[in-house]
């Protein structure tokens, strides 16, 4: 199967992630600029409400807004995920204040979120952008269950 016929609401997201995992960066990229970016974009976020690990979570009281950059207009998407009482509810207007802040560009993030790419490296190399709270920061990658390839 190639990328440009994938849709991961229809694929088991081990599956998936094996699918990004073999496709080479260019490809990614070309499919990130196509008509299906919107739609991989909005897949991928409403599968993370599914998979925030509760027991990680107690405690946290969060808004995280993702701003997933290399639009085809030079512009970035932005999403709102909220952690409150360990459960994650995904909006697709942003309207709180971020308590944290993750920019990275859209083959980075479809690496990151199937378990292809670790944010430690991602913010290492630069590729992966925190601003708000550094405790949230240093947690926030072990709050989901992200699949592994």
């Amino acid at each position: 199967m190639s990328v440009e016929s994938a849709d991961p609401a229809a694929m088991a997201p081990r599956e998936f992630s094996r699918l990004v995992q073999r496709t080479p960066v260019e490809e990614l990229r070309r499919w990130m600029h196509g008509d299906q970016r919107q739609r991989i974009l909005d897949e991928l976020l409403h599968q993370m409400p599914g998979v925030l690990r509760p027991d990680r979570a107690r405690g946290v009281d969060a808004v995280i807004h993702w701003r997933i950059g290399d639009r085809p207009d030079g512009g970035v998407d932005v999403y709102e995920v909220v952690i409150a009482d360990s459960v994650a509810t995904l909006s697709e207007r942003p309207s709180g204040e971020p308590t944290l802040t993750l920019a990275l560009g859209a083959v980075d993030f479809l690496n990151l979120v199937t378990g292809n790419a670790h944010p430690v490296v991602l913010v290492m190399k630069g590729r992966l952008k925190t601003k708000g709270d550094l405790t949230l920061t240093a947690k926030f990658p072990t709050l989901f269950d992200i699949p592994k390839p």
